[in-house]
């Protein structure tokens, strides 16, 4: 099934914890070009790497979920503040056409197509997921890195 994962670090070194993140990750098929954003609130803190994973799974959204979480924490991830700076942030986007509501856990996520940081860098992937008008009505500034994560350099396959 097909899945994505939003990525995104600020604190230490950011290019690393997402090399490490998009490693530790089962099924990459492809990662996006890195794009360096303004953080969208919380308190005053550096500015994010950001990309956009694409998994062949069959795992759940729940077991996507818990993945992400044990990647956070093996990367020092703090959770003291709300939107406060991270070494890694990953958060489940969309798995296949899968929906899920819970408290914990929305599938698709329910602020992604309001995320500049995440329709540029998921456009880059899959322009067909990404609904017309979505990256102008996104909001925050990004900019595209020549940085790029290759799968063969984290130990996946490049399409």
């Amino acid at each position: 099934m097909r899945a994505f994962l939003g990525l995104g670090s600020n604190l230490g070194d950011r290019q690393a914890h997402l090399r490490t993140a998009v490693a530790g990750l089962p099924d990459v098929v492809a990662v996006s070009p890195l794009y360096e954003t303004d953080p969208v609130g919380g308190p005053p803190q550096g500015a994010y790497l950001n990309a956009v994973v694409e998994l062949d799974s069959d795992r759940s959204p729940r077991q996507l979920l818990s993945l992400a979480q044990e990647l956070e924490v093996r990367a020092g991830r703090c959770r003291a503040e709300r939107f406060g700076p991270r070494t890694l942030d990953i958060d489940v986007l969309l798995v296949g056409d899968l929906t899920v509501d819970e408290p914990d856990l929305v599938v698709p996520h329910p602020r992604m197509w309001q995320r500049r940081f995440v329709v540029a860098p998921l456009g880059d992937l899959a322009p067909d997921v990404v609904p017309v008008g979505a990256l102008e009505a996104s909001e925050g500034t990004v900019r595209r890195l020549t940085l790029t994560l290759s799968l063969n350099e984290v130990g996946g396959r490049d399409r």
